[in-house]
This record gives C-alpha cells, sequence and structure tokens, in this order.
C-alpha cells in the first residue's frame, strides 16, 4: 500500500508545474534548519556551503572578544545575549568533575573561541582550570591572538593539549554531528581514556537516523552544514563499553520534529 501511494504522489509531482511547487516550498516548508535524509555524509556536504568560511570566523570573533572585555554578557554561534543561558546540567557535570579532583582540566573540542569558558567562568574562580580548546587552525590563530590566557588555551589537537596537560573530562557540546565519520571519531576517543566525558546539545531520536544539511538563518551568518541525526540507542551505545552513564538530559535546544537536542554525563568504568 505505501509503495502504491509513493507511486502516486511520484506522479503527481511529475505533472505538478514547477511554479505551484515553488510556491508551496516557499509558503510551507521552512527555509532554515534541518532539511534532506542524504544517503551519505560526502552527498550532504555536496548541498553545503561548508564550516571554514572566512564569515563564520569574524563574526564569532566580534561576539566573542565583546564579551570577553565585558561589552556583552553571553556568546552562543555569534550571537549575543543580554544575560548566560547556562547549560546546568553540563555545569553540574563540571562541578562534580572538580569536587573529585581539585581542578579542572578540560579539552573543549569544536570550542569556537572559548564560548563554553566564557559562560561558566563565574563558576571557575579560585578553581585550578585549563580550559584546552581543540578547534580549527584559523580559530586557533585567532583564539592565540586575541583571546587566549593562562586559564583559556587553543589547540589543533586533541594530542597537543594531552601533552601539555594531564586532561581528566573531554567535552563535546554541538559538535559530533558535524563530524564525517563520528562513530570512528568516538572510536578513537575512548582509546584516550578520559575519566570523564561530558556531551551536550547533540541532536537524538528514537528513529532512523540520518545525514540532513542545516541551513543557519541569515541573521546569525550564511552557511549551511552536513549534520547527522543520530539514533539515540545507537549513539550512547558507542560509549558503554567504557564509559558508565551517569546522567542523561535535554539540552537548551530542544525538540525540533521528530529529534530532540540531549546531553549526558560519563564516566570511564574502573
Amino acid at each position: 500500500m505505501k509503495t502504491k501511494l509513493r507511486s502516486v504522489f511520484r506522479v503527481i509531482g511529475k505533472l505538478t508545474p514547477p511554479i505551484i511547487t515553488d510556491i508551496y516550498q516557499c509558503l510551507f516548508i521552512p527555509k532554515y534548519g534541518w532539511h534532506g535524509d542524504y544517503k551519505t555524509f560526502e552527498e550532504a556536504k555536496k548541498h553545503s556551503t561548508g564550516y571554514d568560511k572566512a564569515e563564520i570566523l569574524e563574526c564569532v570573533k566580534d561576539s566573542i572578544l565583546k564579551v570577553k572585555y565585558g561589552k556583552a554578557v553571553h556568546e552562543r554561534d555569534s550571537v549575543l545575549f543580554n544575560e548566560i543561558h547556562y547549560s546546568w546540567p553540563l555545569l553540574s557535570g563540571l562541578m562534580w568533575v572538580v569536587s573529585n579532583k581539585d581542578r579542572l582540566y578540560i579539552v573543549d573540542f569544536g570550542g569556537s573561541l572559548g564560548s563554553g569558558y566564557f559562560q561558566n567562568r563565574k563558576f571557575l574562580e579560585g578553581i585550578d582550570v585549563r580550559w584546552c580548546v581543540v578547534e580549527q587552525r584559523n580559530f586557533v590563530k585567532a583564539g592565540k591572538e586575541l583571546i587566549a590566557d593562562e586559564k583559556l588555551l587553543f589547540y589543533e589537537s586533541i594530542e597537543a593539549c594531552i601533552h601539555d596537560y594531564p586532561h581528566d573530562v573531554i567535552v563535546f557540546s554541538s559538535v559530533l554531528q558535524y563530524l564525517d565519520k563520528p562513530y570512528k571519531f568516538i572510536e578513537n576517543i575512548l582509546s584516550y581514556k578520559f575519566e570523564y566525558i561530558m556531551i551536550d546539545r547533540t541532536p537524538l531520536t528514537n528513529n532512523k537516523e540520518r545525514i540532513t544539511v542545516q541551513k543557519v538563518p541569515p541573521h546569525i551568518y550564511e552557511a549551511s552544514y552536513p549534520c547527522w541525526i543520530f539514533n539515540e540507542n545507537k549513539f550512547f551505545n558507542a560509549f558503554i563499553k567504557d564509559y558508565e552513564i551517569i546522567e542523561k538530559f535535554d539540552a537548551s535546544d530542544g525538540r525540533i520534529g521528530d529529534f530532540a537536542f540531549k546531553g549526558a554525563i560519563l564516566k570511564r568504568r574502573s
């Protein structure tokens, strides 16, 4: 029955004048957000502009400098806010690490120009902190030149981070979904044996996993990225051999259609 219906819809689509289709898309299909169901990440890349546009770095840099020097309160994805939008579960996890270690040596993978550090710095005062951001080369260059201080550092690789400091925790906030081969990456991360893994703002669904293109609203900046929507069970199963899931939580981005942004606090098994 479903096959017959799909055939009927395909015939209707072929018979519908293009102008009607265009009007329908403009009126009823959101222009921005998550679109498509691509077979491969490479295919989605071909329909995206990518992450390395110079405009993205400039937008983020301008915003984070305002936060660093007290001209703005909070920045996320280059957007400035009048109040800090905390991820309370993630912050609780970081404070839990501090209570066990008396320090916070953290690898913030894909941490932009230190958004997470500036978001939480009020709670980091008086703590032995090394917040090490791992990012693309152009972000690292800007971070070292304009943003870094004795607590906030920038690196091009995880290896360089852990060479300098004995890091206890790695954070993935809104980053794993943008990797070409996320499960291969997770497998590699397990080999580093971080004591704690913190995950935040990651899109998960109970349905079929898929690859989409995320189109960024132009008031932020002009860009589009390939983006995974992970199946929740498959995603967490990639960690559970080596890590205990202490807690899962709903992330601040909420639910969009059949998927929701979530996070988790994981501790390495003894």
